[in-house]
């Protein structure tokens, strides 16, 4: 099977990169003085022990060791003739370590040195010089050509036009400092717009000069000025001498945590620079390919009416939520965790309070931030059964196979629950659990499917079922999404698919929400939205919220409201005051409310809601 083209690949999901050769050379007691390009000649079972080890971690792109394999840099060394034996080596040894299946970058540095100026009279020679690494590069069976950690936009400019001849996808990358400037002080707003509109370029990035943190912030500004994929590939942080050596000292665990953050801003490509090890890239590869190389192989086909005749239970008589929801009756729901415990007693006590109050319906997440809590099922029959209220079970396609599921929704439908709120789940990674994987027969869209199906008397065999189900299907939505088109385009797929109505991630922004539902006129058909609203407590909680909570994003105007707050009761109340604004401007628009109870005080939403 013909491997896709890098680009193309970039656009339909992202990917790994590799973490940093140099440094990890050097760590393996290859002193600084010595050319590291040349390796790929005289050790290379070294350089191919360092790709294969990236490989292992589950990094999808290697790249040469070849960053300064040009004749300029290399006459430093007295080994300018070598510059065709080093990249041909150096491609040879990347694409033995990746196989046919992962792809192998080309890596050209720069021939100036930092702040150096590429004169009329340098530039022939510097042309010369990209032209025989990147041609050797090609010659060598590399998959793209990776021009990186250039600080002159001039000089990069002209490495694309060179690489272009090779007729390989071209990536460029440069280097900025914390402040998002070149060596030269050109901010990132100047440059994106001139290498986006580079007919020789493909894909653009930014690498080195910074940690994580500050290139998310130079990031931040970057991706949205262009179309083209975008790929990250920061430092370990900044290097701290420990001992007298000048060590990285960024853990793979907030590496990661960056890298999620640079896949939800729009990269398409995450790798490592200086510092960066194995270790940062494999809990990287994990998290990322969980997240988004998510593989749903199962195919739902939905239910053709002449295939089985049988009376379909209509939405009023599903549940009393069905009811309201077709009467035009706006919803109230509450969301309450499962106990991490055995005792069932202090949440159901919870339950009991905002049944008194009138709410409607208790929402129960299926394992929130990929945690282990008793059963939702097991949650929501108690609920039901004890209380008399009745339960929203979140279900999620993440730790069950097809079949599992299809058995766990016709058990619950049978002991009474009647109200799913059918959602993908968190990848176990960003969990308590991080070795633990994932199922993900299918997406939300295709478990949709299965229940629709189910509710017209079929199952996922094409078997009948007789009586069907009569299960009203809830999902999930995030009008605050930063890929925007993508969510649409599911949301449509899931209200295509059966969904019933839906309800969203936490609400900060009102006109977030607003301008989701106006792009869903469009639509052939619509649903009613159930608002998510979340009180905040204090400032902290709101960072958490806005930093670490995957699809929330809370406006600086409310940041900065709570960061005010003097004292614990203050937050409080300052959090439910926003939280009633929020619901108080999406009222006319939304069929209702879900309000969460944070760290379990019931009290806090009843009040929202009141």
């Amino acid at each position: 099977m013909t491997k896709k083209n890098i680009i193309t690949r970039m656009q339909e999901t992202p990917i790994v990169f590799d973490g940093a050769m140099g440094t990890t050379i050097y760590s393996r007691g290859v002193f600084i003085n010595r050319c590291f390009d040349e390796l790929c000649l005289t050790n290379p079972d070294l350089i191919r022990d360092i790709h294969t080890e990236y490989i292992n971690a589950g990094a999808d792109v290697v790249e040469t060791n070849t960053f300064g394999a040009n004749r300029i840099w290399l006459k430093g060394y007295g080994l300018a003739e070598k510059t065709e034996a080093i990249n041909l080596a150096g491609a040879k040894l990347a694409r033995e370590a990746a196989g046919e299946d992962a792809y192998v970058a080309g890596s050209v540095g720069p021939c100036l040195r930092t702040g150096q100026i590429m004169t009329k009279e340098h530039k022939k020679d510097i042309t010369a010089a990209f032209y025989e690494c990147t041609q050797a590069l090609a010659k060598g069976g590399v998959d793209f050509i990776m021009l990186e950690t250039f600080t002159n936009i001039d000089e990069l400019l002209l490495a694309a036009e060179v690489a272009a001849e090779t007729k390989l996808p071209v990536i460029t990358s440069f280097t900025v400092d914390e402040h998002g400037k070149t060596a030269k002080g050109r901010d990132v707003e100047d440059i994106i717009p001139i290498l986006a509109a580079s007919n020789h370029i493909d894909a653009i990035g930014l690498n080195c000069g910074t940690g994580p943190s500050h290139l998310y912030n130079s990031a931040e500004r970057a991706i949205p000025l262009t179309d083209k994929p975008f790929i990250l590939m920061p430092n370990a942080g900044q290097p701290q001498e420990v001992d007298g050596r000048m060590l990285y000292m960024t853990t793979p665990e907030y590496f990661t945590e960056y890298a999620k953050k640079y896949i939800a801003l729009g990269a398409r490509g995450i790798g490592g620079c200086c510092g960066t090890t194995p270790g940062h890239i494999k809990d990287t590869a994990r998290t990322i390919h969980s997240i988004s190389g998510i593989k749903h192989n199962i195919t739902i086909k939905a239910v053709v009416k002449q295939e089985i005749e049988v009376d379909v239970i209509p939405q009023a008589r599903k549940s009393r939520i069905g009811g309201k929801l077709a009467r035009g009756e706006k919803i109230t729901s509450i969301e309450i965790m499962p106990p991490k415990s055995c005792d069932l007693k202090p949440m159901l006590d919870k339950v009991k309070l905002c049944y008194h109050a009138g709410i409607d319906a208790i929402n129960i997440p299926d394992g929130p931030r990929a945690s282990a809590r008793i059963s939702p099922m097991i949650t929501s029959i108690a609920i039901q059964q004890q209380v008399g209220i009745e339960p929203i079970i979140h279900y999620c396609c993440r730790d069950r196979n097809l079949i599992g599921m299809q058995s766990d929704i016709l058990g619950g439908y049978a002991a009474g629950i009647s109200n799913f709120l059918v959602i993908t789940g968190d990848p176990p990674k960003i969990g308590d659990y991080p070795d633990v994987t994932g199922v993900f027969d299918v997406d939300a869209i295709g478990l949709t499917q299965v229940i629709t199906n189910l509710n017209h008397g079929i199952d996922i065999g094409g078997n009948p079922i007789n009586p069907p189900c009569g299960i009203l299907i809830g999902v999930g939505v995030n009008p605050c999404a930063v890929e925007m088109n993508l969510e649409l385009s599911r949301y449509q797929q899931k209200i295509a698919a059966g969904a019933e109505y839906a309800i969203t991630q936490p609400i900060f922004d009102a006109e977030e929400l607003l301008s989701f539902i106006d792009s869903t006129a469009k639509f052939d058909a619509t649903i009613p939205i159930i608002a998510g609203v979340w009180p905040l407590t204090s400032f902290k909680n709101a960072e958490f919220m806005n930093n670490e909570v995957p699809g929330v994003e809370i406006p600086e105007a409310i940041l900065e409201r709570m960061n005010k707050c003097k004292s614990r009761e203050d937050g409080l109340k300052v959090g439910c005051d926003i939280a009633r604004e929020i619901k108080e401007a999406i009222a006319d628009v939304v069929s209702g409310f879900q309000v969460s109870a944070p760290f379990g005080k019931v009290e806090l939403a009843i009040d929202v809601l009141s």
